[in-house]
């Protein structure tokens, strides 16, 4: 059995690396190659090349960078060919994942989306190149299984795979109350949010004593960058580099950028506010594509219609407004400084432990709905069920024409 796995982004590599451990229970001697990064690596995936090295956001990033995605293309089109998989399987990134399952589908392969791309938030008119390109999708949140299969694909609920791992032993908060700061996984990102994460977390210790803050950081190259920000501004913050999950089984409370990471937050029952600093076109833009009423996951899994009509605005907001209260974590995305914002929800839950109570509760009961662990197992079952019914047909068509061929041989 030959299994071909592609992630782009890290959070991609984290999911595609467990559902790896997952297929190979079922079947150790299975074969695995693929595109992704040091997670799939170490579970036991040979990589053609490191996609998560090149993550990246916005056209002219995308542009600058284009020589080399039609080189991984190229590769990932030759180890069709060479090392022929029984099933493709691809993890959220899209763009270059429409691509790679052309090229897949182009050699009669079957194409499986895990986690697939959000365009029921931001890009509902692909579903057409959905419905052409991908066999099924293994959806990890209710209602996108739901908006996928109202809309003709194939898809079966089989959760998120940040709730894997998550159980009520694993969180052990310190004594101490501790606040983890989240300025995201790209360099973009840290580009366009930490300033104001650090103007809030300056707010905030002025405020609340005896606070320890500490970053979370995904690379090396980042926890840099971060220090020197941290350093200008003469702050009392640590930061940690590869620990995000352990750090968040510790917090009291977090300030985070937009993300999926709001997930692994919710099922360690962090209050969290999060932010999205964007610039005026980018508010935009997004404002005329959006389908999602929020930008926050854990937010869209507690409202009642989390997909939307379109509600194209061209004015942008000249203030930042306190975020609405049916938010499960206050979300900002903005054009404008947050900071002061950030830091209200922060200093109220630090000083009045029955506010950040209420918040704990809602995301308890949110968790307990749809924050099961599974998620990579049952994937797993699919995926192998789906690889030896392309062997056995296999087998069965090479048997037929071998005994076809007899009968000629023979008749002659």
């Amino acid at each position: 059995m030959r299994i071909f796995f592609s992630a782009g982004e890290p959070s991609g590599d984290h999911h595609a690396a467990l559902l790896i451990k997952a297929i190979r229970k079922i079947n150790p001697k299975v074969e695995c190659n693929g595109l992704g990064g040091p997670q799939m690596a170490a579970a036991g995936c040979h990589l053609i090349d490191d996609l998560t090295a090149l993550a990246v956001m916005w056209v002219s990033r995308v542009i600058l960078n284009i020589h080399r995605f039609f080189e991984f293309i190229r590769r990932a089109e030759r180890s069709f060919i060479d090392h022929r998989p029984d099933v493709v399987v691809l993890i959220d990134y899209p763009g270059f994942h429409w691509w790679l399952a052309w090229r897949a589908k182009r050699h009669g392969i079957p194409v499986i989306f895990y986690c697939p791309p959000q365009i029921w938030a931001w890009a509902s008119w692909r579903i057409g190149k959905m419905r052409r390109l991908i066999d099924h999708v293994l959806s990890a949140l209710p209602f996108e299984h739901a908006w996928f299969a109202s809309q003709g694909l194939k898809s079966s609920l089989v959760g998120h795979p940040f709730f894997d791992g998550w159980k009520a032993e694993t969180i052990v908060r310190p004594a101490h109350r501790m606040l983890l700061l989240l300025p995201g996984s790209r360099r973009q990102e840290i580009d366009a949010n930490l300033e104001s994460i650090l103007e809030a977390t300056t707010i905030i210790q002025s405020q609340v004593q005896d606070l320890e803050v500490v970053v979370g950081a995904f690379c090396d190259r980042h926890a840099k960058q971060i220090q020197q920000a941290i350093a200008r501004r003469g702050l009392a913050v640590r930061i940690e580099v590869g620990r995000t999950q352990n750090l968040i089984a510790q917090a009291h409370a977090a300030i985070a950028v937009s993300g999926s990471v709001s997930l692994e937050l919710l099922a360690a029952r962090v209050p969290t506010v999060i932010l999205y600093r964007t610039t005026t076109i980018g508010w935009i833009i997004q404002s005329w594509f959006r389908h999602a009423k929020w930008i926050t996951l854990v937010n869209l899994l507690a409202c009642r219609e989390p997909i939307v009509p379109l509600q194209r605005r061209i004015t942008v907001p000249k203030t930042v407004e306190r975020a609405d209260p049916e938010n499960v974590f206050p979300e900002y995305l903005v054009v404008l400084d947050p900071s002061v914002r950030l830091a209200e929800h922060v200093v109220e839950w630090f000083q009045n432990e029955k506010k950040r109570s209420l918040v704990i509760d809602r995301l308890d009961q949110i968790a307990k709905e749809i924050g099961q662990s599974g998620s990579a197992e049952k994937a797993a079952d699919y995926i192998v069920d789906v690889a030896k019914s392309i062997q056995e047909t296999f087998t069965e068509t090479r048997i037929n024409v071998s005994v076809q061929t007899s009968t000629i041989e023979r008749a002659a």
